[in-house]
């Protein structure tokens, strides 16, 4: 019998080189790009053809695969391993799970090179690592699923911002596994969510996954969330993220924060859902976050069409920081911590 189809979309897969569903199209075209080289990943990264902290991961990857196949000498496929491996740590700042996947290949492919396997198979075994790294990423989703979607009141209206779904990830996502499990399980919620400014991937992809999957959503723009809280029409909130801190500090699209003060504010549980390698290990608070700054275009126009006047300065963080003590719990592929700090992060990375 052959599986049946989830009824979330795939971010990207592997068939003969890497493919891409060009997320900047949707939803008015479901269109999948080749990726042939580094160069185009790069810019599709950058461009947010693909987007989402553990989608990048897995499309860098794949980038590493790319970056040596060619390579006709043991000596310039290291190089070229070294030198993809840069290029792509330089594509976005904020996401961890890119530095987390290129080090994932890097060690690999150092293995393999320090290895009795011959020349000939290197690149083979670094595509099957990269589909290792992949299918983890499935489980891991799965497991967040699995482990959050009792979190979520029966019944309740679930708030969640930017797009942490299926098309975030390599498998079913982060925040939208855990409304994707709890759907599954018979809870009769709905989901809000918030448009998402600048790109308006919670407009633009959030609710076109969410349809898809016969959930029912509700759209609104990110100023309403403070008056939908006022009303209590929210139940909880549930975000992704792309770089957790080693004392449980959020990084996540820019007007997380925000929503995280409302709930405090009004009562209401606000949970962060990301696998382990989303944590920075490294970096000790939220204030060691690098932020990106996207491109002026994305806030001044409206496609091609230009809404704020010329001459402007603009200001287009891409992300903000969720202090620990507003997060009622994060929630990752081992478990639940609850009132996340230093001491719980680490307990459970077995560190």
């Amino acid at each position: 019998m052959s599986p049946q189809p989830t009824p979330w979309p795939r971010a990207l897969e592997w068939k003969g080189g890497l493919h891409l569903l060009e997320q900047t199209l949707l939803p008015q075209e479901e269109v999948w790009i080749e990726i042939s080289d580094v160069d185009s990943l790069i810019a599709a990264i950058r461009r947010l053809a693909v987007r989402g902290a553990p989608a990048i991961g897995c499309a860098a990857a794949y980038g590493i695969v790319l970056g040596v196949r060619e390579s006709q000498t043991s000596e310039t496929w290291l190089q070229r391993l070294n030198q993809t491996a840069q290029a792509l740590l330089k594509a976005r700042p904020t996401a961890v799970n890119l530095q987390t996947g290129v080090r994932h290949m890097l060690r690999e492919g150092e293995q393999l090179a320090n290895s009795e396997t011959s020349f000939s198979e290197w690149s083979p075994r670094l595509l099957k690592a990269a589909q290792a790294f992949h299918r983890q990423d499935e489980r891991l989703c799965e497991a967040i699923g699995r482990h959050g979607a009792p979190l979520l009141p029966e019944g309740g209206n679930i708030l969640t911002h930017c797009n942490a779904g299926a098309l975030a990830t390599g498998g079913m996502g982060t925040a939208l596994a855990v409304i994707y499990s709890a759907f599954q399980r018979g809870n009769q919620l709905t989901v809000f969510a918030n448009e998402t400014r600048p790109l308006l991937q919670g407009a633009r992809i959030t609710c076109w996954e969410l349809q898809r999957a016969g959930i029912p959503v509700t759209l609104q723009c990110d100023s309403a969330a403070a008056s939908a809280f006022s009303q209590n029409l929210i139940h909880a909130v549930v975000v992704g993220s792309d770089r957790i801190a080693r004392n449980g500090d959020v990084a996540n699209k820019i007007g997380t924060y925000g929503l995280a003060v409302f709930a405090h504010k009004h009562e209401v549980p606000f949970y962060v859902a990301a696998p382990t390698t989303t944590f920075d290990f490294d970096c000790p608070c939220g204030d060691a976050i690098p932020i990106e700054e996207r491109e002026e275009q994305e806030l001044h126009s409206i496609g091609l069409t230009r809404i704020a006047p010329e001459g402007i300065q603009v200001r287009n963080p891409a992300f903000d920081v969720t202090p620990a003590h507003l997060v009622t719990a994060i929630i990752t592929e081992h478990g639940i911590i609850r009132a996340p700090n230093e001491e719980k992060v680490l307990a459970q990375a077995g560190m």
